[in-house]
This record gives C-alpha cells, sequence and structure tokens, in this order.
C-alpha cells in the first residue's frame, strides 16, 4: 500500500474517532480543508511538519499516522 494512502488512511480513522470533521481538524491544524481531504484520500504528499500540527491536535504521535495498519481477522 502506497504510504500516501496509509497515512489518509490512519488519518481518516483517528479524526473519526475523535468525532472531529474535516473542517474542524483543519482549522485546528491550520491547514485548507481541502488540502486535508486530499491527504486522507492519498492524493496529497503533506509534509512532516503537517503531518506533526495534525497528529497534535489528534493527541497522537506522528508515528502512528504512518504505521502500517495491522491486518483484521479476514487477513486484510
Amino acid at each position: 500500500m502506497d504510504v500516501r494512502v496509509r497515512v489518509g488512511l490512519n488519518l481518516q480513522n483517528a479524526r473519526r474517532q475523535r468525532g472531529l470533521s474535516q473542517e474542524e481538524l483543519a482549522h485546528l491544524a491550520s491547514v485548507h480543508q481541502t488540502y486535508l481531504s486530499g491527504v486522507e484520500r492519498g492524493k496529497r504528499n503533506p509534509t512532516i511538519v503537517v503531518l506533526d500540527r495534525i497528529a497534535t491536535v489528534l493527541d497522537m504521535d506522528i508515528e502512528q499516522l504512518v504505521q502500517r495498519r495491522k491486518p483484521d481477522k479476514a487477513g486484510r
């Protein structure tokens, strides 16, 4: 899986778990909502600085955004 897609999926999951909309997260992380949407879809290549701001807002370590997802019980 492309690292941009992986980051996007991890970001989207973390954002949803915290009950934030893209618009809310974008505002809190000082990025444009369409940029954040592109990151979540794996279409943007965010800088480390942007990932750090997003991770800080989500109260997580930046490494959690880039880590590989563990397969579920079905092996996916």
